[in-house]
């Protein structure tokens, strides 16, 4: 049970995380699609650099706010694509979401080779490792392994609740996800709060990336990627209806059922019943198609997603 508990609040904590930043890309007019591939450069960034910090002796705290920033500039730097793309050229979201998406593992593996190679001609794999900076991040009480990245999600959830509802900036960013011809005509760069959602998705999505490969091993394999949690966060958001707390409690709910395919031997009922693996491992993907079936036709996306803003229409 106390396993159960411990990979759902880290699964929960990816998913949050990530579901948060496209939230904040959504209320700002632009679709995110590419939140996988910015997952994958996040935990590239976030790897190399506990690679870079192992034995290096520094304080827990300072090495996991190295960490945190370097996995949240890299997955902010690879969303600068997206911006580019969708607000500046006004290209169509979901087909510049899908190729970072298709990209970025590629990247990351040629780079991940690239510096393998140079310190071991012998090694050419994909793998980063990084098991004594790892350790940094985890604090064990009695058999629960806390990661301090789940207090971290919990804290965006709070903050990005607080931001978007009541601050001027959160406001004026869902002005611009709703009607950004009426927030132009009160004063409000559209164009620069569209950056900032996209940013601030990069940001938040980085992070999710580097939580992601650091739940429970030691190193991580860049050809694998991030096994559609992307994806997944997006079913997170949509079920969580783009509101801070709701995604909350929805990444929840599909990080219990992720968490299952790591300790349902642990649990004589659900050993008797000889259940392959591979479906506990398909249980959250499928759990995301029969919510979303039942709800999606009730959800409230934000009315201008998806749509280049053209400051000349009105």
């Amino acid at each position: 049970m106390v396993l159960l508990i411990q990979y759902t609040l880290i699964f929960a904590s990816v998913l949050a995380m990530v579901a948060l930043g496209g939230c904040f890309s959504e209320h700002s007019g632009v679709i995110n699609l590419g939140l996988e591939g910015v997952m994958v450069m996040g935990a590239l960034g976030g790897a190399l650099c506990m690679k870079a910090l192992s034995g290096g002796g520094m304080p827990k705290f300072v090495v996991v706010l190295l960490i945190i920033l370097a996995a949240g500039a890299v997955g902010t730097l690879y969303s600068v694509l997206l911006g580019f793309a969708c607000i500046n050229f006004k290209a169509d979201q979901t087909l510049i979401g899908t190729a970072l998406n298709i990209m970025a593992p590629a990247v990351a593996t040629v780079i991940v080779k690239a510096i393998n190679m140079h310190e071991n001609p012998d090694n050419v794999s994909a793998t980063v490792m990084y098991g004594a900076s790892r350790k940094a991040l985890v604090q064990k009480i009695a058999n629960f392994q806390f990661n301090w990245f789940m207090l971290l999600a919990l804290l965006a959830v709070i903050i990005a609740s607080i931001v978007l509802y009541r601050t001027k900036f959160g406001l004026r960013l869902l002005a611009c996800g709703e009607n950004p011809q009426a927030a132009d005509s009160v004063g409000i760069n559209v164009y620069k709060m569209r950056w900032a959602g996209v940013l601030i998705s990069g940001l938040l999505g980085g992070i999710g990336g580097v939580i992601y490969i650091t739940a429970g091993v030691s190193e991580w394999k860049f050809e694998t990627g991030v096994a559609g949690f992307g994806f997944l966060a997006l079913a997170v958001m949509i079920f969580g209806q783009w509101k801070p707390v709701n995604i909350g409690l929805a990444a929840l709910l599909f990080g219990f059922f992720r968490a299952l395919s790591n300790v349902y031997s642990g649990f004589d009922f659900l050993a008797r019943l000889k259940i392959p693996g591979s479906v506990y491992n398909m249980m959250p993907y499928i759990i995301s198609l029969i919510v979303l079936a039942f709800t999606s036709k009730n959800s409230r996306a934000p009315k201008a997603e998806g749509i280049p803003y053209d400051k000349g229409s009105r």
